[in-house]
């Protein structure tokens, strides 16, 4: 079993490296898509540098817990979606017959399928989350703290998006579903968790669990506490388990369309 589960991070690693080395073949344009997207995250700091100038404190952060509630947000994202690009699309690749090339492989059908590309402005996330904490104030328990819950974080940005993806093994054409899901992750995650009451923040604690992607790592890297550790890291598996679950009972009613189309 762990050398199966050992195997399987291995094809994903190389799928990346690959992919990388792919798109570095044109540096001009990498360098382009990495520093636009860094200049793009840091426009919207603007609107909290005017807002914190009129006001010491927002939904209970500071203007540098701000920072690195942006940070904790980005890293996540791009680490989402530089390693795992095709998750977010996994209902046109279902809807249009595009598994049947994954299928014939002697990999696991979910893992490579989602790291069979990238996504290159990704990385420009990823380094802004990164500045965003030199910021705030970098150590080495802040770094390590920093990197372990954005890839927690990112799996369960990832889960998600497949568990709303393969919704398309049964109700058919459910990209909107999936979209919307995906995006709302990506709209909560910027703001502070103290402006919002009620049912909205039950919400995202729940059914849109922005609160376990990046409200929490706030916390944990202002006050570690262990309780929120544990609750991340769990809740990273057991999304995990359920993407798995779900895609691989959806697979089960899949209809090939006849596209073979090679993946190298």
């Amino acid at each position: 079993m762990l050398t199966a589960v050992k195997n399987q991070i291995k094809v994903a690693l190389l799928s990346t490296k690959y992919g990388l080395m792919r798109e570095m073949t044109n540096k001009v344009t990498f360098i382009m898509d990495v520093t636009f997207m860094i200049l793009n995250n840091a426009s919207f700091i603007i609107q909290w540098i005017i807002l914190y100038s009129l006001k010491d404190d927002i939904g209970g952060y500071t203007f540098k817990q701000v920072l690195l509630l942006w940070g904790i947000a980005a890293s996540t994202y791009g680490f989402a979606h530089f390693s795992f690009k095709k998750a977010f699309s996994i209902s046109d690749t279902i809807n249009n017959g595009k598994l049947d090339s994954y299928l014939v492989q002697p990999k696991n059908v979910l893992i490579s399928c989602i790291t069979s590309d990238i996504q290159v402005s990704a990385i420009g996330d990823i380094l802004y989350g990164y500045i965003m904490l030199l910021i705030y104030g970098i150590t080495i328990q802040n770094f390590i703290l920093f990197s372990l819950l954005s890839i927690s974080g990112g799996l369960i940005v990832v889960s998600i998006a497949v568990i709303l993806g393969s919704l398309s093994f049964w109700i058919g054409k459910s990209d909107s579903i999936a979209d919307t899901g995906n995006d709302l992750m990506v709209k909560f995650a910027t703001y502070p968790d103290g402006i919002f009451k009620g049912i909205t923040k039950i919400l995202l604690f729940t059914l849109i669990p922005v609160g376990i992607t990046t409200y929490m790592p706030v916390w944990i890297m202002t006050e570690f506490n262990i309780t929120y550790m544990s609750i991340v890291l769990a809740s990273s598996a057991f999304f995990i388990f359920t993407a798995f679950s779900i895609f691989n009972r959806g697979l089960k009613r899949y209809s090939s369309s006849n596209l073979m189309i090679s993946k190298i």
